[in-house]
């Protein structure tokens, strides 16, 4: 027998306990695919997890089968085979459906934006979970928060960056309105590539640059062995928050208590991935540094103004005529800018006493 306090979905209230008892009735089958390697660590483990966790809540009723990039469909087919009721569930990021719905883009990561816990908070006291099942409700689709990467790393590149003019002409897997940016100073997003493509791609020159997520996962990838610098800060990523997909009908045909199973599994997981991450990245770097040997640099501070300089021209073009882009943008530059103020009294604060 199974009992857990529930967490509140989106806003504070008393929490009820729910108690999973035995049954005799058949489980229900699920079917979850992820835009991801299979078990890539992080990513790849999340869907697991989450599955793992929702077999013991229900004491086996709702059963979970779990599928990586390609095992069912391609890995940005995600959201269209959730949508269209192929399987119940999906695992990924909001930015790879960004030329179906401009908006999404808000529930991964802004350049220069919000931080995990700040995304957190906005989600969850803010609005944004609201806004957000609004914004994929025409799809028959329900998200869910799916856990954080943490801030990410800047890239691999295959020359150094010593001014903005390095970034003219790059081919660089980014994708995301992070890929916006670096166009808008001249460089070439690859938007369309999954993780398990980018040591060919780099490999061969289909791009000079990419990004991933951070030393956790970029060590799994061999990324070190085809890009000679590591640049660093993943100013296109600062959240890295992730998604799950529900397909409505499925949810709905759901018992109440199994929806709330699921529904506070997607909790549990939305903060113990950016755990892993956060302890992974730094078990990982070191091992990078000191065993691989790769040259781990900074991005020059004149680079990184001209890129968020670019930020806000980029937020006002893309999305234009959009009436929900419009809407999800005015709620998360909100709260960005209140979370900054604040900020400038604790942890900014910190950094420039630690200068």
């Amino acid at each position: 027998m199974l009992a857990l306090g529930l967490l509140a979905s989106c806003k504070p209230q008393k929490a009820p306990v729910l108690v999973a008892t035995e049954t005799k009735e058949p489980a229900i089958e699920w079917r979850l695919v992820t835009s991801w390697p299979k078990n890539l660590p992080g990513l790849g483990m999340a869907a697991e997890n989450f599955a793992t966790l929702v077999n013991q809540m229900s004491n086996g009723r709702l059963n979970i089968q779990v599928y990586g990039a390609g095992e069912v469909m391609p890995a940005l087919k995600v959201f269209d085979g959730v949508s269209n009721g192929e399987v119940q569930m999906g695992h990924s990021a909001a930015y790879y459906w960004k030329e179906k719905i401009p908006a999404a883009q808000f529930f991964s990561s802004i350049p220069f934006g919000m931080n995990a816990d700040q995304m957190n908070t906005w989600l969850f006291y803010g609005g944004g979970m609201e806004l957000w099942r609004e914004t994929y409700e025409p799809y028959g689709v329900i998200p869910f928060a799916g856990g954080f990467t943490g801030m990410q790393m800047g890239g691999w590149f295959n020359k150094e960056i010593n001014s903005i003019e390095d970034l003219q002409g790059l081919k660089m897997r980014l994708p995301g309105l992070g890929g916006e940016v670096l166009r808008a100073v001249g460089g070439i997003p690859y938007d369309n590539l999954a993780g398990r493509e980018l040591f060919s791609a780099l490999q061969t020159g289909v791009i000079d640059a990419a990004e991933w997520v951070g030393p956790y996962n970029d060590k799994r990838l061999g990324l070190y062995k085809v890009a000679k610098y590591y640049y660093y800060p993943g100013w296109h990523e600062p959240s890295g928050a992730m998604e799950f997909l529900v397909n409505e009908q499925a949810f709905n045909e759901l018992p109440e208590d199994l929806q709330v199973i699921v529904t506070i599994a997607t909790r549990a997981i939305n903060q113990d991935m950016l755990n892993d991450y956060t302890y992974g990245h730094v078990q990982s770097m070191p091992e990078l540094i000191n065993r691989y040997n790769v040259i781990v640099k900074p991005f020059p501070v004149e680079v990184i103004r001209e890129l968020k300089q670019a930020r806000s021209g980029v937020l006002d073009k893309v999305g234009r005529g959009d009436a929900p882009f419009a809407k999800v943008r005015e709620s998360y530059l909100h709260h960005e800018k209140l979370f900054k103020q604040f900020y400038d009294y604790t942890h900014g604060a910190m950094v420039e006493l630690d200068e």
